[in-house]
């Protein structure tokens, strides 16, 4: 598989090779990407997927990188980055349309005190982008993204078609879509918010300070590590199996959150995963739970030549 001449094809795009997926993860690890593509278009992500298809080349979508572990190995292929090149957000009235690579906390400051709009002070501090909001139904503080989300323009690979659809009750579940299970690339989508009774931004201030309290900000991560498993929380769980402050390598269990993994500095995606393993047994071992991750674990084992 060789992924330079579906390079070489989208050489009027910003395009590169041998990139490092530590820069473009908020764990700030992983190996390389043979190449990654920075589109400005939805045409730009259609031709990247007929080219890599017909060139047997595997595709692989990220936006902000919050929510990934990339194995030491890197990723093999084409890595698409939907970010700030596809950044555009426009409100008109209550209804807000966001490309998918708008930053979710500046989606959410702009409704709120800009345009004076209540509905997403739950995601002012949610670090990822819009699309990987959608995909991945991003919720907080007893909120979800699917209650404000109304339609969704989005990519289907296999039929190389660009959909648009209102979202129907089944399309989202916990920390889930039917986006993200399909295979679908979010473009866009549109949201129906409401006017501010005068109360969204202390929602907004009151949740930002919650979490630099609670959470670990100050330390690369990938945010909440498990999914929260019916009747229980899993930071509880895991900080009542002995675990909070444990490493491996460069990984830790928060001191502040258990929910929480932090790379103290030089960690390795081996080392997360291993934290991750361990975590999971030994919670089992003491509650009878298993921990389902919540965070994408991609690419290769070991470094490919």
């Amino acid at each position: 598989m060789d992924v330079m001449p579906v390079v070489n094809a989208l050489k009027g795009s910003e395009i590169q090779t041998g990139v490092p997926m530590s820069k473009h993860t908020s764990f700030r690890l992983g190996g390389p990407a043979d190449a990654m593509l920075f589109p400005r278009s939805d045409d730009e992500i259609l031709r990247a997927f007929a080219l890599c298809k017909d060139a047997g080349v595997p595709v692989t979508v990220i936006g902000n990188g919050t929510n990934l572990v990339v194995r030491d190995g890197g990723i093999r292929g084409l890595v698409i980055k939907i970010g700030q090149g596809m950044g555009r957000i426009a409100f008109e009235g209550t209804r807000a349309v966001a490309q998918a690579g708008a930053r979710l906390m500046t989606f959410a400051s702009t409704a709120i005190n800009e345009k004076k709009l209540a509905g997403l002070a739950f995601a002012g501090g949610i670090p990822g982008s819009v699309g990987g909001a959608v995909a991945m139904n991003a919720g907080a503080y007893g909120s979800e993204i699917k209650d404000v989300v109304r339609k969704v323009r989005y990519v289907d690979p296999e039929s190389m078609t660009v959909v648009e659809r209102k979202v129907e009750d089944g399309d989202f579940r916990y920390r889930s879509s039917v986006f993200l299970e399909r295979g679908y690339v979010v473009l866009e989508a549109e949201f129906e918010l409401a006017p501010d009774d005068g109360t969204e931004k202390q929602k907004l201030e009151e949740y930002l300070a919650s979490r630099k309290k609670k959470q670990p900000v100050t330390l690369p991560s990938a945010g909440s590590v498990f999914k929260r498993p019916q009747g229980h929380y899993a930071g509880a769980l895991i900080e009542q199996a002995g675990l909070k402050g444990v490493s491996v390598g460069g990984a830790q269990v928060s001191e502040l959150h258990a929910g929480f993994i932090v790379n103290t500095g030089n960690a390795t995606a081996r080392d997360v995963i291993t934290l991750i393993e361990l975590i999971q047994k030994r919670v089992y071992e003491h509650s009878g739970v298993m921990l389902c991750p919540e965070v994408r674990i991609i690419g290769e084992e070991r470094p490919w030549n």
